[in-house]
């Protein structure tokens, strides 16, 4: 049964909290103290979860039920509400809930755990230091593809050419995860294919001792691992160089 003012101002505090229970997961913890904290259950992805909405009278029955209204229209998208909360609070961004800085960290804290710690360290210093300082403020869905390669020039110019690549493929995966997620319309990334220059590749030295390239081939030869990986070893081995006869 869905509750009412009437029952929450009657309800009274006793030994061990207790729970008065709107719809939706919605409900009103009333602690021992006389405290008493609307809080909502959701489930994501299999995982329970708990979301404060705030302290009554503050936050009156009819508020408590607009936020539940809020988390539930977030969920249908997609969206963790918890994380999201998160990543409003990580913001510099006030009062901007489609900000491309919100929605970044909202994406990092999604994904951060499946990556190695140093990985993801990496990534969030990249957006923090190169990307969030130009774009973070601006709604997500509103960034243009012009704006997007200024950010990246500014990369480029000190000579960091492979992090500007990795910061377009971060952005690109953050507009892809807004477009899933009901925020933004299209990745503008995708019109910047080529506007970057290629990085360098760094070339390793070839064997030319004949003991390392002895060690090589007898590696190659014990290995027993995949057979494709197999062939394509032994298809691009080193051969010996000739020996020189005087």
């Amino acid at each position: 049964m869905p509750l009412s003012d009437i029952a929450i101002r009657n309800a009274k505090p006793g030994t061990k909290p207790v729970k008065l229970h709107d719809d939706g997961g919605l409900f009103l913890l009333l602690n021992p103290t006389g405290s008493r904290w609307w809080r909502i259950k959701y489930r994501i992805e299999g995982k329970e979860k708990l979301l404060s909405l705030g302290t009554y009278p503050e936050v009156s029955l009819k508020d408590a039920r607009e936020k539940r209204d809020l988390v539930r229209k977030q969920m249908t998208a997609g969206i963790d509400p918890g994380e999201h909360r998160k990543a409003v609070k990580s913001s510099k961004v006030i009062g901007a809930a489609n900000a491309f800085e919100v929605i970044g960290r909202e994406w990092f804290s999604k994904f951060a755990a499946t990556w190695v710690k140093g990985h993801s360290d990496k990534i969030i210093r990249r957006l923090e230091r190169d990307i969030f300082p130009w774009l973070g403020k601006r709604p997500i869905n509103d960034i243009t593809a012009p704006e997007l390669l200024k950010a990246m020039r500014r990369i480029e110019e000190r000579g960091a050419i492979e992090t500007a690549h990795r910061a377009m493929q971060n952005c690109s995966q953050i507009f892809r995860y807004a477009i899933a997620t009901g925020r933004a319309l299209r990745d503008p990334t995708a019109d910047l294919r080529g506007a970057i220059p290629p990085s360098k590749g760094k070339h390793h030295a070839s064997i030319t001792n004949p003991k390392e390239i002895g060690a090589l081939l007898r590696a190659i030869k014990g290995y027993e691992g995949s057979l494709i990986t197999k062939c394509g070893l032994q298809s691009n081995r080193p051969t010996l160089p000739p020996m020189n006869v005087n």
